[in-house]
């Protein structure tokens, strides 16, 4: 996956004055946060091993 995971808002603070972060030299998919001054990065962690479930009804359950 060539692009980068674009957030909606803020972890820190919440605001959503977000742009890519240059400052840090390799820092592939980082953003900074003008209202608080952050800086983050985005990263997927992997899936969950026990997924999704059928119950008894035909539903699905978490």
């Amino acid at each position: 996956m060539s692009e980068r995971a674009a957030p909606f808002y803020c972890p820190y603070c919440g605001d959503e004055d977000l742009r890519p972060s240059e400052a840090v030299e390799g820092s592939h998919g980082a953003w900074e946060c003008a209202a608080c001054n952050r800086a983050f990065q985005l990263k997927f962690l992997g899936l969950l091993s026990r997924g999704l479930r059928l119950n008894h009804g035909g539903g699905e359950t978490i």
